[in-house]
């Protein structure tokens, strides 16, 4: 440091170098680490790459804030992760993170979350969540079909608020008066079945048929894939088309009669069949166009298989089941009839994602951010299954076997413990063990033959129902019995 009027007495205590730009950048770097909201970064950096969180230069979200786009993404996880669900619980998540790196204490209300949510680009979330999926259908197909992936597809139906843009969209049943319903989407999922993440979804409203969707689901389909699903998707169109693709498939018999014993083609056991399709005629009502109906081959060569269920609760005694695999030394008929009981699996990932986590009703009320909703559900959910998978792995145990609601409650305790910027990768590690510890000791048990009826036990409250909109219901006291009636 040299004095301005006499320079050359040089003051050696006060000396400084000047901070070179690395030095700067690195001040920098701290100051946006103790920003970061990364619990659950750390905790699924090798499902999620950082630097598919990167932050961008110019445009939407490019402004380094609390709000981020990697800290807005985290939050929306979490939001979906947890039990409650809400956006107060993520913005009360950040005063606490604010509070603990003594920083100023962010303002009670909502808006700014929610701002800095629907910002998020949907083609963003769109590449995380094929990320997700295409990670895990590349792992080891052991327990496959003779090492052939096998993709299971179902429908469901969702909820969620009620408001004109959802109605618009997504309308309610039309035996419900304005008011009195909820807006009602159908969704289309793919599945692996081996590993249980969803692979694709298409969304649609109470008009959407299934069939449709799977068709625009198209690329989730490689070559020697199995195609597996129920009556529902039994059609002569996709049946041709999957084939043509070299992608087998594993239906149930419908819209058409079993074809006799007499009248088969070649019979390859007791209820083994081969059998021909012809080419069904032409109608308007097809869900595809003439064009396509005229590209179709006149026959298929299919096989047909009658399985006689045996096992108590079930409430089919006997069905069909429609394949192209016509190889009965490599696909047996049992192991063919083994492969469709299988298929039950897929109503069980339903339940964990629409039960156990809450997808069954949403809380976004436009129909971009009902979008973004479902494809955060969907990433947490492969997040989720991709734990189980390396948890099953390590210890030694079946993956099936291993209780999802089990290990969505020992995650959302043990994101708590990992701190960010404190905890060493020896100690990040450390907990990440103990944990697929404690989600590989929660096995569910083999329950075979069980009854499980579809009946609710539990009576429901003994109010009456909103027939009307709710500004026009009253509610009155008549002898200490209250009833609501039209204003």
């Amino acid at each position: 440091m040299t004095p301005q009027y006499l320079p050359g007495l040089q003051l050696s205590t006060l000396r400084k170098k000047p901070r070179s730009a690395q030095q700067k950048l690195i001040d920098q770097l701290k100051k946006i680490k103790q920003k970061s909201l990364s619990q659950l970064g750390e905790c699924f950096r090798q499902y999620i790459p950082s630097t598919m969180l990167k932050q961008s230069n110019n445009g939407t979200m490019s402004r380094r804030r609390i709000f981020s786009f990697e800290n807005t993404f985290w939050m929306f996880f979490s939001q979906v992760l947890d039990a409650d669900g809400g956006c107060q619980e993520a913005v009360r998540k950040i005063q606490a993170h604010a509070c603990r790196k003594s920083l100023p204490q962010p303002s009670s209300s909502t808006a700014a979350y929610c701002k800095a949510r629907a910002k998020l680009q949907l083609e963003n979330l769109q590449t995380i969540y094929q990320h997700t999926s295409q990670y895990l259908s590349e792992q080891a197909s052991s327990g496959h079909l003779n090492g052939r992936r096998v993709i299971v597809v179902d429908g469901s139906g969702i909820s969620m608020p009620d408001t004109e843009e959802n109605q618009s969209k997504w309308p309610q049943q039309a035996n419900q008066k304005p008011g009195c319903g909820f807006p009602q989407a159908a969704l289309c999922v793919c599945f692996n079945l081996h590993t249980g993440i969803a692979l694709s979804h298409e969304l649609g409203n109470k008009k959407s048929a299934e069939l449709p969707m799977l068709r625009q689901q198209s690329d989730t389909f490689k070559e020697d894939d199995i195609f597996l699903g129920d009556k529902g998707f039994c059609s002569y169109y996709d049946q041709s088309i999957m084939r043509e693709n070299k992608i087998d498939s594993v239906i149930t018999l419908a819209r058409r009669k079993p074809v006799k014993a007499s009248d088969a083609i070649e019979i390859l056991g007791e209820n083994d069949l081969i059998i021909e399709w012809k080419k069904p005629k032409w109608n308007k009502n097809h869900s595809y166009s003439k064009v396509d109906w005229q590209a179709l081959p006149e026959c298929l060569r299919l096989r047909q298989i009658k399985v006689t269920v045996n096992e108590p609760g079930f409430r089919t005694t006997s069905f069909h089941i429609i394949t192209t695999l016509l190889d009965a030394r490599s696909y047996s008929a049992d192991a063919l009839a083994d492969l469709y009981y299988q298929r039950w699996q897929v109503e069980l990932f339903f339940r964990d994602i629409k039960t156990s986590m809450g997808m069954d009703i949403l809380r976004c009320k436009s129909p971009d951010m009902i979008h973004k909703e479902i494809l955060m559900y969907f990433i947490v959910y492969n997040c989720i299954r991709r734990l189980i998978m390396e948890s099953a792995i390590q210890y030694d145990v079946s993956h099936s076997r291993v209780s999802f609601k089990a290990c969505l409650q020992a995650l959302r305790q043990w994101i708590a413990c990992w701190i960010p910027g404190k905890d060493s990768r020896l100690e990040s590690n450390r907990l990440m063990s103990e944990l697929k510890s404690c989600i590989a000791d929660k096995i569910v048990p083999l329950r075979l033959g069980r009854s499980e009826p579809r009946a609710v036990k539990r009576r429901p409250k003994n109010y009456q129902l909103l027939n009307k909109p709710r500004h026009e219901m009253k509610e009155i006291q008549h002898r200490s019995k209250y009833r609501a009636e039209a204003a």
